[in-house]
């Protein structure tokens, strides 16, 4: 099987990954003490371990608390830049040959930045990055998402800013936050104006939610992925072989992606361990599955550690590896030539390549 190893030296896509959820600890630290906000612990080793354990407590007091350190710590545009230029690096450094990272402007503004300068800010923290990882001989493309927050209401304004910035490294649009109490359809009018611009969108949705969430998503508002989507399997009752209700058949039909994140699904209790996580039965029953990070901080993760992850739970080899790999290539939000360049170009002859290093000799 795929080592960790050798894993780390294969093309990985990325779709769902939180800029504010994946800070280096020693960045926080460093950024923190600019601006004077108090840390739970200011040794970068024990803040990660600290991140990582308040995720896991299972208190949701903690784990938003864990957000609210990272974001305070990106209020500048210096800052920003820095954090978007380091996710590229780290990214790029873990074998992702392309990534759409996701923020939410509207959670940037307390330095008094005007939105347009926190988006700037971002993509050219992205570009930077890039440029470098390129030069080590790493090369990544980063597309941005901008996320509106499902509590507030704000979301139409996001979603014109997404468009205002699709020609300078935005791709996409997202709307994150609690799920229970605010549903997708509260942001219609965000999604029909997204629609009518011809722009994508994906929708957080079927995480800590049930069926309604991803019904609404996809039904009433247009998704053109979901944003976790696990609880997708609530849909499908076990047999041999399982039985598809008319939802889950219709997301499979229709081949809309799932951005599955094993490690923060099972932090959030979507999934008891990753051996129980769904997504073993999504990818047997061939739906549009994609693996991810969510947050790569407070997970303590990276694309590597969940293949690795799921390499020893469900005993994937490189051709499932290449198989989640290439769905996400082809579920990414730039021009379909694009994609398909790097399907052809990157990921395919790479997974050859690594396909025949573990074949016995002759």
């Amino acid at each position: 099987m795929p080592s960790y190893d050798t894993i780390v030296h294969a093309p990985k896509v990325l779709l769902h990954d939180h800029l504010d959820g994946g800070l280096r600890p020693e960045t926080v630290v460093e950024l923190a003490a600019e601006v004077g906000h108090v840390l739970p612990v200011t040794d970068p080793a024990a803040l990660g371990r600290w991140f990582v354990a308040a995720a896991n407590s299972g208190s949701l007091e903690r784990y938003l608390e864990t957000f609210a350190h990272t974001v305070a710590v990106m209020q500048t545009g210096p800052a920003l830049r820095r954090v978007a230029r380091e996710c590229a690096l780290d990214l790029a450094a873990d074998g992702v040959v392309y990534a759409e990272v996701r923020f939410a402007p509207e959670q940037h503004l307390e330095q008094n930045l005007t939105l347009d300068e926190v988006v700037d800010a971002v993509v050219t923290g992205f570009r930077e990055g890039s440029a470098l990882a390129a030069d080590a001989g790493n090369p990544i493309r980063v597309g941005t998402l901008l996320t509106a927050m499902r509590h507030a209401a704000r979301s139409q304004e996001i979603a014109e800013l997404a468009v205002r910035h699709r020609d300078t490294g935005v791709v996409g649009f997202d709307i994150a936050g609690a799920e229970a109490g605010f549903p997708p359809t509260r942001h219609l009018d965000a999604f029909e104006y997204l629609q009518r611009e011809n722009f994508h969108f994906t929708i957080h949705a079927g995480e800590a939610f049930g069926l309604p969430s991803i019904w609404q998503a996809i039904q009433w508002c247009g998704a053109d992925r979901l944003g976790h989507g696990v609880r997708i399997v609530d849909d499908i009752t076990p047999g041999n072989p399982p039985v598809l209700g008319r939802l889950a058949a219709y997301v499979r039909d229709k081949r809309i992606p799932l951005e599955l994140c094993p490690s923060s699904n099972v932090q959030t209790g979507a999934a008891a361990s990753i051996a129980d996580h769904p997504i073993g039965l999504l990818r047997d029953l061939r739906f549009r599955v994609t693996v991810n990070t969510d947050n790569r901080l407070m997970s303590g993760t990276s694309m590597s550690r969940e293949m690795a992850l799921l390499v020893d739970a469900f005993g994937y080899g490189w051709k499932e590896l290449q198989w989640f790999t290439i769905n996400a290539m082809k579920s990414a939000f730039i021009p379909f030539d694009e994609r398909l360049k790097i399907i052809d170009e990157v990921i395919k002859p790479a997974y050859v390549a690594l396909t025949a290093t573990d074949e016995p000799s002759q």
